[in-house]
């Protein structure tokens, strides 16, 4: 079972920038592709970006050209980059194992308001 632990939310104003993190722990060989989900107030849940194990990437068009999804496979970390932030981003941010029936994070809280 993969522990997935975000870190990195906070408050930041519109056009700013904030760099979430998911830290995996335990099994988690065969990974094959992590997801950052997103769920604003009265929102269903919606997946903002995911990434393979060989690099592709792909976004919602929503956050097309203002977010970056990568990893850091020596740390077993992913990152989802987020610029140009807009109050219609905020939301609780989740990484989710893409495989069927995958751990979910915690969520962490990004809240975009001046």
């Amino acid at each position: 079972q993969v522990q997935l632990v975000e870190s990195g939310g906070g408050l930041v104003q519109p056009g700013g920038s904030l760099r979430l993190s998911c830290a995996a722990s335990g099994s988690f060989f065969g990974i094959y592709a992590m997801g950052w989900y997103r769920q604003g107030p009265g929102k269903q849940r919606e997946l903002v970006a995911s990434i393979t194990s060989s690099g592709t990437t792909t976004y919602a068009d929503s956050v097309k050209g203002r977010f970056t999804i990568s990893r850091d496979n020596a740390k077993n970390t992913w990152y989802l980059q987020m610029y140009s932030l807009k109050p219609e981003d905020t939301a609780v941010y989740y990484c989710k194992d893409l495989r069927p029936g995958g751990s979910w994070g915690q969520g962490t809280q990004v809240t975009v308001s001046s």
